[in-house]
């Protein structure tokens, strides 16, 4: 059997039919909203991981000081024989995990995007000759379906991207990952903690402008995919802290009144001058709420981990 497989369980024409679905129901709707995975086309990528570098973003390097100070940890208390990672993407931190894992048989990357995880499988195989490979190309927001691999499993999702979910869309998420989970299997979860509003705002809105060329990047993807005529630069990033959500907004503000044209969908909108488009919302946790959510999955944290700043943490709850 060969160490490397791929499986894809979303049909051909997922990711467009998506895409229209999502831009068709937030475009429509008021206020006007766009899905953050739109952000994530080669370009978008290519702008997230500059984001991750630039100074005033910390959640990547607070994630990864966790992960190089406790994967042995984490190894020693879920002893998994299979890894098992939504939104894998480059699985470029998962290796903190894999090295610390010595009983590891298995690595499930899970993702939308078959080059990122033929990419990513294809390295980790020749790294590491005796691990099994075996990557779903599946959206990992729906019911997924896990190949049969040996147990105890251990589920990650890194990097803080549940905060996307709002709350009734995490408490179905967390309930769909306990149902991949039998007794003692466990879930790793990456959680941005709540922290001065100038640290959380300048995180989502850079000097050198970084993260508003991403912001406006959803455009392009909708003006390619669509054939939309947004002008991109008619809009302006905007980043904010809602103190009631405890969430960070990124949105888009229309600079002046306009009418974009989207002829995939027959739809034509209408922005007012100053009017804006929801395109993140980025939630940041305290223990205690993240406690409650997974109890209410059947979850229990068990471990709680920060970076040596307090400002991200790194949750291990058990599946009882």
């Amino acid at each position: 059997m060969s160490p490397f497989r791929v499986t894809r369980t979303l049909p051909e024409d997922a990711t467009g039919a998506a895409l229209r679905a999502d831009v068709l129901h937030g475009l429509t709707r008021t206020p006007k909203t766009l899905p953050p995975k739109w952000f994530y086309d080669a370009h978008g990528s290519d702008l997230f991981d500059k984001i991750t570098e630039l100074p005033e973003y910390y959640p990547t390097r607070a994630e990864r000081e966790i992960l190089a100070v406790r994967s042995g940890r984490i190894a020693a208390a879920t002893g998994a024989r299979t890894l098992v990672e939504l939104g894998s993407g480059s699985s470029e931190k998962t290796r903190y995990l894999l090295d610390a894992l010595s009983g590891l048989h298995t690595y499930v990357p899970v993702d939308v995007s078959d080059s990122a995880l033929t990419r990513a499988g294809q390295a980790l195989v020749a790294e590491r000759p005796g691990l099994e490979v075996h990557a779903l190309i599946a959206d990992f927001t729906t019911a997924l379906t896990l190949p049969g691999t040996p147990g105890p499993r251990l589920v990650a999702f890194l990097g803080g991207t549940i905060g996307n979910l709002v709350p009734a869309e995490r408490a179905a998420f967390l309930a769909s990952v306990r149902s991949l989970l039998a007794p003692g299997d466990a879930l790793l979860l990456g959680t941005d903690l709540v922290k001065d509003e100038s640290v959380l705002v300048a995180a989502y809105d850079d000097a050198a402008g970084v993260t508003a060329e991403f912001n406006k990047n959803v455009l392009t993807v909708v003006n390619r995919e669509l054939g939309a005529d947004f002008d991109v630069d008619a809009f302006t990033h905007v980043a904010l802290w809602d103190p009631g959500n405890e969430w960070i907004e990124m949105r888009l503000r229309a600079r002046a009144a306009q009418t974009v044209k989207i002829p995939a969908l027959d739809l034509t909108v209408d922005f007012a001058a100053g009017e804006e488009l929801r395109t993140e919302v980025s939630t940041k946790f305290r223990e205690n709420g993240i406690r409650r959510e997974l109890a209410a999955a059947s979850l229990e944290l068990t471990h709680w981990w920060t970076d040596a700043e307090g400002r991200f943490a790194l949750s291990l709850s058990m599946a009882r």
